[in-house]
């Protein structure tokens, strides 16, 4: 493969990393507690993408972005309803532990169903490259970037630059609090839950368009989402996203020339060596709690 096309690929892999991230960040904030069904609700995005091909053939991918988009913000909500986050006394860890078990159920919906051999999904556009520098350059890679370029700075400005996303914000980090300024703290859970699934849905469509999707897949996504927060400091949306998105470069320098899991242990290092030295994570904490 020609150096910019590798390059290019894993900067399109970085991409699909950090809108993982900025739906698994979304909701921490939102919620105060870690959502363990993330990786799985990606996957399940994906799948929903090759699903839909396989009924319209004749559609192109990006028709069906909206629609996963819609499918996903209403098991969003649905999952709202499901996990313990409306009753008063309910731990982050109770969240979480339910959240576990949703993805789980999702896993195995999707391995009964699909196998565990990855697949790929849709094409968002026409398939093939472009040239570039003299280089043929993948469409869907650049795709995948202009889609993180739009979406990362737009949940960004969400979050920090309206009034909603403030209040959104306010009631994960302090719900009795954000209660008691007159915050609806379960609607507020609800549309946090909606808007982190919708991210988490687009991004396991770019990942089977460009790549592949697994069942498999969903708690090395989980993992990857959770090193970022850890190492970019808990609760950070743009470093979160940026985390991750430098970690598919680094996978990919590290892989050509050696194994793949070695790229994998050099992620875990350097998360083990900012939790000794720099606990707070590059950026500080953004949420007071944390499960």
């Amino acid at each position: 493969m020609e150096p910019l096309q590798l390059i290019v690929d894993a900067l399109a892999l970085g991409a699909v990393y950090a809108l993982v991230a900025l739906g698994f960040v979304l909701v921490l904030n939102g919620l105060g507690a870690v959502n363990l069904a993330h990786g799985d609700l990606v996957t399940f995005g994906g799948f929903l993408a090759v699903a839909a091909a396989s009924w319209l053939p004749a559609w192109p991918g990006v028709a069906f972005l909206p629609l996963i988009a819609l499918a996903m913000a209403v098991i969003g909500a649905l999952l709202a309803g499901l996990l313990p986050i409306r009753r008063r006394g309910a731990a982050p860890e109770d969240v979480s532990l339910a959240s576990f078990a949703v993805g789980a159920i999702l896993a195995a919906i999707l391995t009964v169903n699909f196998g565990t051999a990855p697949v790929a999904g849709p094409a968002l556009l026409a398939a093939g490259d472009i040239r570039l520098l003299g280089t043929g350059v993948s469409r869907q890679s650049l795709l995948i970037l202009g889609t993180a370029i739009v979406l990362v700075p737009a949940v960004h400005l969400f979050l920090n630059g309206t009034q909603f996303g403030r209040r959104l914000r306010a009631a994960g980090q302090d719900p009795d609090l954000a209660q008691a300024l007159g915050i609806e703290t379960g609607r507020m859970a609800a549309a946090t839950l909606a808007l982190g699934t919708i991210l988490a849905g687009v991004a396991g469509m770019l990942l089977a368009d460009k790549f592949t999707i697994s069942p498999m897949f969903g708690l090395d996504l989980l993992a990857k989402s959770y090193i970022a927060v850890a190492i970019a400091g808990w609760g950070q949306v743009g470093g979160a996203a940026t985390i991750a998105f430098l970690i598919a470069p680094l996978e990919t320098a590290v892989s050509t020339v050696t194994v793949p899991a070695v790229a994998d242990g050099i992620v875990y290092i350097a998360l083990l060596m900012f939790l000794a030295f720099q606990p707070q994570g590059l950026f500080g904490p953004a949420a007071q709690r944390r499960a």
